[in-house]
């Protein structure tokens, strides 16, 4: 059997389709983006925004933009193009390749929550065979829906939701509706069952993939890679997260599941399918009784949380209203995980070194010493380089803001980032008790470092020293972090002077380090048990002083300094 996945293997990580998405939409190839020349065109502004990275000589890069246009059609995003006949007309849905309704509302959404919704209505809409994808030979059914369904019954018959990795891979994506969700439930539970029992893990789990390979005609590899967008896409409508090397229910959208598992999802005809899925699916909380029900459920998670909320006091008029509450819920909800994630992340160190370690190797994965696998996905590496600087400071633990206000880019119900802060502000702003720290991540390691993030670093820096004279009166300095600090950007912030509108000279403390040094310096403040936001401060303050030196020679001197600091931490121990 052919294996099923949702979304597109083209695009592994959805939230970078509403990336290419806004791109798309503010250029002038909106609904011209069919022919080489003008797929190729395509290809070349997701590139120049960031999307892709074209790194090939040759000019022809036609087949990268008709991946991406294919990708944001199969999921409703755009419209898609198809041979019309008279059972099959599209009045109404837009031109070819113009955005639809549910790609707007993709495009306008700027929380997590909403974004996530988007997806949902696109993968509740999603199915397999259909008019866009008809190289299955197995009845219509709704992806989604069934592996939700099996999810629940794995629950009713352990308690628990949890679906593994390798359970979706060999068993889950291999099924269909025709299947009742009780007996692919009953394969899973016994493929668990056998692998509890084997002496040798990894052999059981090569040799699974070895023996679906045989039978479906398959690399092994391709299993695994289905299995990973699956969990990706699964993961973007926010109704599960992860847990260990599998996925279980988000707890408050259970009754949200249930409700949504309850409607067929299939299509009456090609026509519905398509108008179903460019305006997005129909969801349970559009309808009024649902979103009421749904809604009370979340009320039930905040009491428990002890978060207070007034509901008398809302409109509750229609589901539009009800959705305007239920998303700030959500987001109360949200909040109160993040600051139990932070209360954790002190115990989590060696696990942060480890991605400061992917990051500064360019490695794909490594392993944990307890044997867990952790990944940064290479077009992902620089939303991981500002997630794993914030996580640094979150396990340092001595904020006075809130851990979502210290971040500028957004992340999952799993805390891992979706995109990169926007540019009109810095990365991260970390509030201590005496004084406020701006961190500026980069990949960049090359001469074109010092145009890209030299101005923009000091004007940011520059904008929360008057904010913080007029509020606090607290210092303010910046960290400048880049896996190689380039001369010219040193030398920038070695002079670290900015004129505001009205002339007045500022003078700036912003010391730039690589990451290599900020993890030696992150890992003696946990080895030395002096978990001391003071070291750093003192360090930043310390480099500062030495600032006479020219770039080259004041890259040397912050780099013994760091030594000096390391050896101070370490003969504590």
């Amino acid at each position: 059997m052919r294996p099923w996945h949702l979304g597109n293997t083209t695009v592994r990580s959805p939230f970078r389709l509403r990336d290419g998405l806004i791109a798309y939409a503010n250029s002038p190839l909106v609904g011209r983006i069919k022919g080489r020349q003008n797929e190729t065109a395509f290809a070349w502004l997701l590139n120049n925004n960031g999307i892709l990275n074209i790194t090939r000589t040759d000019e022809d890069c036609s087949d990268l933009g008709r991946k991406w246009r294919a990708a944001l059609s199969q999921l409703g995003f755009i419209v898609p193009e198809v041979k019309t006949s008279e059972d099959l007309k599209l009045e109404g849905l837009g031109a070819a390749f113009t955005l639809t309704v549910n790609g707007w509302r993709l495009l306008e959404a700027t929380t997590v929550p909403g974004m996530q919704e988007c997806f949902l209505r696109s993968l509740a809409a999603y199915c397999v065979p259909s008019v866009l994808e008809q190289d299955y030979d197995f009845p219509v059914f709704s992806p989604l829906r069934h592996t939700l369904s099996i999810m629940l019954e794995l629950e009713h018959q352990t308690r628990e939701s949890r679906l593994n990795f390798l359970e979706m891979g060999l068993i889950v994506q291999l099924s269909t509706s025709i299947s009742e969700a009780a007996e692919v439930a009953s394969k899973v539970l016994e493929f668990r069952s056998n692998r509890d029992k084997a002496e040798n893990k990894r052999r059981f789990d090569r040799d699974a993939l070895n023996l679906a390979a045989e039978e479906n005609d398959y690399v092994p590899g391709t299993f695994s890679d289905y299995a990973d967008l699956n969990f990706r896409y699964l993961k973007a409508t926010g109704l599960v997260q992860s847990k260990g090397r599998g996925l279980s229910f988000v707890p408050e959208k259970h009754l949200f599941i249930e409700r949504l598992v309850e409607e067929a999802g299939v299509p009456k005809s090609d026509r519905s399918y398509l108008v179903n899925l460019c305006n997005g699916a129909v969801l349970p909380t559009d309808n009024k009784d649902s979103a009421l029900a749904v809604l009370q459920d979340l009320v039930v998670e905040l009491n428990r949380r002890g978060i207070p909320f007034d509901l008398q006091r809302r409109k509750l008029d229609d589901p539009g209203d009800i959705t305007i509450v239920r998303h700030e819920i959500e987001e109360l909800i949200a909040q109160n995980k993040e600051e139990e994630y932070y209360l954790q992340q002190a115990n989590e160190w060696q696990e942060i070194i480890t991605y400061m370690s992917l990051l500064i190797t360019r490695r794909r994965s490594m392993t944990l010493p307890n044997e867990e696998m952790i990944k940064v996905p290479q077009s992902e590496a620089p939303a991981y380089f500002e997630w794993v600087l914030w996580r640094a400071f979150l396990a340092i633990n001595s904020l006075t803001n809130k851990p979502y206000e210290a971040r500028r880019f957004k992340i999952d119900q799993d805390f891992l980032p979706i995109g990169t802060a926007p540019g009109n502000g810095p990365d991260m702003i970390f509030e201590f008790e005496s004084f406020v720290l701006v961190v500026e991540v980069t990949l960049t390691d090359n001469s074109r470092q010092e145009a890209a993030e030299g101005e923009t670093v000091r004007r940011h820096v520059a904008d929360l020293v008057l904010q913080h004279q007029a509020i606090s009166g607290k210092p303010v300095y910046g960290l400048f972090i880049a896996n190689r600090i380039d001369s010219n950007t040193a030398e920038t912030f070695r002079f670290g002077v900015w004129y505001t509108r009205d002339d007045v000279r500022m003078r700036l403390d912003v010391i730039p380090v690589t990451l290599p040094q900020f993890r030696t310096l992150f890992e003696a403040l946990f080895q030395s048990g002096s978990r001391n936001i003071s070291f750093i401060r003192d360090f930043l303050v310390q480099c500062g002083t030495l600032r006479n030196h020219e770039a080259p020679i004041w890259k040397m001197e912050i780099d013994r300094t760091l030594s000096l600091y390391v050896d101070q931490l370490l003969q504590q121990t």
